[in-house]
């Protein structure tokens, strides 16, 4: 395991052997054979295993058609003994065929988790860039009912090829029994072929398309079901009632056209086997009636030509299946193919705790697949090709000196979030470099990088888990007195006491069940457990009133010396906790010093605090105040922040 990605528990479950052969222009089951030969000691079992069943499967007619010969013969001695042997066919067919099924449903099992593990942990190496043009829900529908449909096929598949092996095992019977009358029980299975061709050649479109419906209704549903407080909020419910009704039109459109071509073919596969099954009996027993073949020889036929129906009746549902395992294959092979944007360099080292001090050289970048210049959270992109939009920055160069706190000011979209994932390796530059302590982040490994750096989003996640779970987040084992210590910096413990249950309190699914700024502050609370030697706040206190906000200050004033600290700020509050401001516009530093500095001597300054920052109490004439919030006693709002948010979640309606 990794260093840096510290667990509080041992991995219960090695991780697969092998995953899918990377040659695309292979078919998707030969792509897959590696994952499948990591089952190889269960998938030989079960072949051996099937395989003899069969060969006692196919003998009991055989068997049978002696018997009846020797009771017409009248040869008591010879029937007991036949008799005998078939039932020890039986139990014989009885036991191995259990073993078969079981040992190849294990290998379907096997290789069904192996490809969700292959696939969680491919998305895990994927960049901020794939999820931005991805639907969460078309991820979803890949790592469960596409790989699902591959499960289902390789569970059943073995099964319907074991019945194409007796088919030829039992034809070969029939070939030593009586020539003509075995090439009888075949004169309808080439009707079979051609009506499973049509039927695959209809379907598989169709499947496709299916697939791709599949993952739009999940998307739907997922957005629904997160973006619930925004959808009521609007009372757009019969909007997305709507969304979810047409989505569910074109699934129901294509499961019918699918079900169409299904009940048109497959009746024609299922009839010619027994239409042909009516030929052998008919003239079998004209033979019989001839004197050319004995009664037990027609029972033997009859009963190899059940055996020859059996691989055509499923033959249809092969094909379906077959047909949907394909394109569902096609679907996650997309995402295991697709590259890792953001990887370690070949033997690059791990980063060692470093001093802190930060260099942007030259940075350009341009948000990839994006036409709309992203928010300052950057977190909305409409996927269109980035040629048709403005790079975020352009040529930045800036240093941090270690131990220090910088404040990072700009307009909406000028980039300063963009810093902040840059720096972690969120996104990669497209040109110049980015360095700490000297050393390229492009030279270290990603795990140590963001190892020892502490990033707070201004819109925090949290897991539906305990409170106590999300603060030792990063670090699992960590004692109930560090976690203790991190909530009381973040002035979160007060509150969290006050809960139900107190720190073991379960949060709602994002920590909805929370306000804004206690998400926020169990957030922080997070982020400082893992004491990182860089820390990045990135608008981070924009939903904490001003009195906890200013305590909070008060708890990291020390925590800050020791390390250098990423200012991403609005508010004046924050920005007074700054030894130096920088101001970007237009994707460069456009001017630096500290807050009186720029207050007194940059007018882009003081427009852009003017615009964004809270307004000033009435009657104050100081401009250069760093905290109006601090002075003015007639505040009533404590939970005003950016007058922009309008997320009526987005406040601290604390319950403590």
């Amino acid at each position: 395991m990794n260093e840096f990605e510290r667990v509080g528990v041992d991995a219960r479950h090695s991780p697969p052997g092998a995953t899918i052969d990377p040659e695309t222009s292979l078919g998707w089951l030969r792509r897959l054979r590696p994952v499948i030969l990591e089952h190889r000691r269960a998938l030989i079992v079960g072949v051996v295993a099937g395989l003899i069943a069969l060969i006692a499967q196919v003998s009991v007619p055989a068997v049978a058609r002696s018997a009846i010969d020797a009771t017409r013969e009248g040869s008591s001695g010879q029937l007991t003994t036949l008799v005998i042997v078939l039932v020890t066919l039986g139990l014989a067919r009885f036991a191995l065929g259990a073993a078969y099924r079981y040992a190849l449903f294990e290998v379907a099992w096997g290789v069904e988790t192996d490809l969700r593990a292959l696939l969680y942990d491919h998305l895990t190496t994927l960049s901020f860039s794939y999820y931005d043009r991805t639907q969460s829900g078309e991820v979803i529908s890949r790592a469960n009912s596409d790989i699902r449909s591959i499960q289902v096929l390789l569970a059943f598949g073995p099964l319907i090829l074991m019945s194409t092996i007796a088919f030829a095992i039992a034809f070969g019977f029939m070939l030593t029994i009586h020539v003509k009358l075995a090439l009888v029980a075949l004169c309808t299975l080439p009707f079979v072929y051609l009506f499973g061709q049509q039927l695959r050649l209809t379907v598989f479109p169709l499947t496709w398309v299916g697939q791709a419906r599949m993952a739009e209704l999940a998307t739907i549903v997922d957005e629904s079901v997160n973006g619930t407080r925004v959808v009521k909020s609007f009372a757009a419910e019969e909007r997305q009632l709507n969304l979810l009704a047409r989505s569910a039109d074109h699934l129901r459109w294509v499961n019918n056209e699918a079900f169409r071509a299904r009940s048109t073919w497959n009746p024609f596969i299922e009839a010619l086997p027994r239409i042909g099954s009516a030929i052998v009996l008919l003239y079998g027993g004209l033979l019989a009636i001839d004197g050319q073949v004995t009664v037990g020889t027609l029972f033997a036929f009859n009963a190899y030509v059940v055996m020859l129906q059996a691989p055509f009746r499923m033959f249809g549902f092969l094909l379906l299946q077959s047909q949907r395992a394909n394109a569902a294959a096609t679907r996650v092979y997309a995402v295991l193919d697709e590259p890792a944007e953001i990887a370690d360099a070949p033997n690059a080292p791990p980063m060692t705790r470093p001093q802190g001090v930060i260099r942007f050289d030259d940075v350009h970048f341009t948000y990839p697949g994006s036409a709309q210049k992203p928010t300052d959270a950057d977190t909305n992109f409409n996927g269109h090709d980035s040629d048709a939009r403005p790079a975020v920055l352009n040529g930045l160069t800036m240093s941090i000196n270690a131990g220090e706190t910088i404040a990072i000011v700009g307009r909406t979209g000028s980039g300063k979030s963009t810093i902040a994932r840059l720096l972690a390796r969120f996104y990669e530059a497209d040109s110049g470099t980015i360095s700490i302590d000297g050393h390229q982040v492009t030279d270290v490994t990603v795990a140590s990088l963001r190892h020892y750096i502490g990033l707070v989003f201004d819109e925090p996640f949290l897991f539906s888990t305990s409170v106590y779970d999300n603060i030792a987040y990063g670090v699992p084992n960590a004692s109930r007195v560090e976690v203790e210590r991190a909530a009381r910096a973040a002035q979160a413990h007060d509150f969290i006491m006050d809960l139900d249950d107190g720190y073991a309190t379960v949060v709602g699914e994002r920590g909805y069940t929370l306000s804004g700024g206690q998400r926020q502050r169990i957030a922080i609370a997070r982020t400082l457990v893992e004491n990182p030697a860089i820390l990045i706040l990135d608008d981070a206190t924009s939903a904490i009133d001003v009195t906890v906000e200013e305590a909070i200050h008060h708890a990291l004033d020390d925590l800050l010396a020791s390390r250098t600290t990423i200012l991403i700020a609005h508010r004046l509050s924050t920005i007074a906790l700054a030894d130096r401001v920088l101001l970007i516009e237009d994707g460069v530093v456009a001017a630096q010093g500290t807050h009186h500095e720029l207050m007194a001597t940059e007018s882009r300054y003081v427009q852009i605090l003017a615009e964004t920052s809270d307004p000033p109490p009435a009657g104050s004439t100081n401009p250069d105040h760093p905290n109006p919030d601090r002075t003015n006693p007639d505040h009533t709002n404590p939970d005003h922040t950016n007058p922009d948010h309008t997320d009526p979640d987005h406040t601290d309606g604390d319950r403590s």
